[in-house]
């Protein structure tokens, strides 16, 4: 009886692996198929020290530790460096007449409006940042757009007594069942190193996994045209193109996260 047990499991552990196995190649023809660079495929995962890490760029103190990763290596495409990206630290602002001279009525905004402040990011220049770290009102924010999955948002960067600061890890992410299979990109902390997917709206390594990104309550940031935002909000700053910034080397590192841990993790 106990031999015959073995085998019935044996055989359903076999299927289940070949099926896993089937599941996974079809995933990687899939992201084949739409012609993004596989991250997996191009060796940006790899072991160090016994520990699974991410390629973070040429500097090899940039690597992300990855050994609790909650996604699957299979479906991350490109890997081209966590500062190829000019995420704003200090963004600067234009006056809305200034604004008016260079955007079309039909352009696209993020609009935040917090505690008597409010300010306009428009939706081309965040494609071109994805990331923009900024404080609205006096509340830490962040305003970020991601283009492959037509997503944008306004967050909120303070965790208790902790600032985060994002910034882009220079991955996509993709899951067939989150967000009609849309690549996303994957943000990561400055003060922790942990990786975060805005489609789950969540970290996805390192010291933070599981800790929730907070967006902001809709009361307070709308996806507009500009037309509307001067009808709107003709006090409104907008934010400056064409900024970058001399990507920093050195910056403040969080030991003890516990507390942001016990208090935001979903």
């Amino acid at each position: 009886m106990k031999l015959a047990y073995l085998l019935i499991l044996t055989a359903f552990c076999v299927s289940c692996g070949e099926k896993k196995a089937i599941e996974e190649k079809a995933i990687v023809e899939e992201s084949v198929a739409t012609g993004r660079p596989v991250s997996a495929d191009d060796g940006k995962f790899f072991d160090q020290n016994n520990t699974r890490m991410l390629y973070g760029g040429e500097d090899s103190t940039t690597h992300f530790d990855i050994s609790n990763l909650t996604l699957k290596e299979a479906q991350f495409h490109y890997g081209i460096g966590r500062e190829a990206f000019p995420a704003l630290l200090a963004p600067e602002f234009i006056t809305l007449a200034a604004a008016d001279s260079i955007w079309s009525d039909t352009t696209r905004f993020l609009v935040g409006s917090y505690n008597g402040e409010t300010k306009a990011y428009s939706v081309p220049d965040l494609t071109r940042h994805e990331v923009v770290n900024d404080s609205l009102g006096g509340l830490p924010i962040m305003a970020a757009y991601c283009i492959l999955a037509d997503l944008g948002a306004i967050y909120n960067r303070n965790y208790g007594d902790r600032l985060l600061t994002f910034g882009l890890s220079g991955y996509t992410y993709f899951d067939p069942e989150v967000w009609e299979g849309l690549d996303g990109f994957v943000l990561w902390d400055r003060e922790t190193e942990s990786l975060w997917w805005p489609l789950t709206g969540k970290a996805v390594s390192g010291p933070l996994e599981g800790v929730r990104l907070q967006e902001m309550d809709e009361q307070y940031w709308e996806d507009l045209k500009w037309t509307d935002v001067k009808e709107k909000y003709p006090d409104v700053v907008v934010l400056a193109s064409g900024q970058d910034f001399e990507r920093p080397t050195h910056w403040a590192k969080y030991d003890d996260v516990v507390s942001i841990v016990q208090q935001f993790s979903k």
